[in-house]
């Protein structure tokens, strides 16, 4: 995000690069749960720990592909000579809302804090309401003056990358949840009514 806002190319070029490295991090991460498995057997809750990390990394690993598309986003938009779409402040805010989340989601999996883990979920809220306000901006913009069409396309992509990394935030959260309590709230709402009812 720091290269969206500022054209550093050379950032972005890091981040894509780091990418891979997120990668092999996660086919490490997942071969030594598989041996850890077959090797130890582990039952109830550590079973459950086993299984939330495998799931866990591979939102942290679809987290790292997320940051590489807006590095690569931000590399096309950089590049056009003419930005006729100012840089608008509410993707930097949206962006800072769904670091937050992510930082509180991970916090919540140190700790093995299920009400940071739920207050991480219902955090989620603010980042769909900023991405749809941003998407709406964007409409604007390209319904008055189609000349910015391709440009706002590829804002709407970093956009959407920002909102997918709330997702993944709210998934590894849900996955805390599993492993202390075991209740499985992905898909079920539970885990973001308990949030709304606090």
């Amino acid at each position: 995000m720091d290269a969206f806002s500022s054209g550093d190319l050379e950032a972005m070029q890091q981040v894509v690069e780091r990418d891979r490295e997120v990668d092999a991090y996660e086919v490490g991460i997942d071969e030594d749960c598989t041996l850890l498995i077959a090797r130890r057997q582990p039952t109830a809750r550590d079973l459950r720990l086993v299984m939330a990390v495998s799931r866990i990394v591979t939102d942290l690993e679809r987290i790292g592909d997320k940051a590489a598309k807006i590095a690569n986003k931000s590399r096309k938009l950089h590049a056009v000579a003419i930005q006729r779409i100012p840089r608008l402040s509410e993707i930097q805010h949206c962006a800072r809302l769904a670091i937050e989340m992510l930082q509180s989601a991970l916090d919540s999996l140190a700790r093995m804090d299920i009400d940071t883990a739920r207050q991480a979920i219902g955090a989620d809220k603010a980042i769909d309401a900023a991405f749809d306000a941003i998407l709406r901006q964007l409409i604007t913009f390209m319904m008055e003056d189609p000349r910015t069409i391709s440009e706002a396309l590829d804002i709407i992509w970093v956009v959407k990358a920002i909102e997918r990394v709330g997702d993944h935030a709210s998934n590894i959260a849900e996955n805390v949840i599993y492993i202390v309590s075991g209740e499985d709230v992905r898909h079920t709402g539970a885990a973001r009514m308990k949030t709304d009812e606090a």
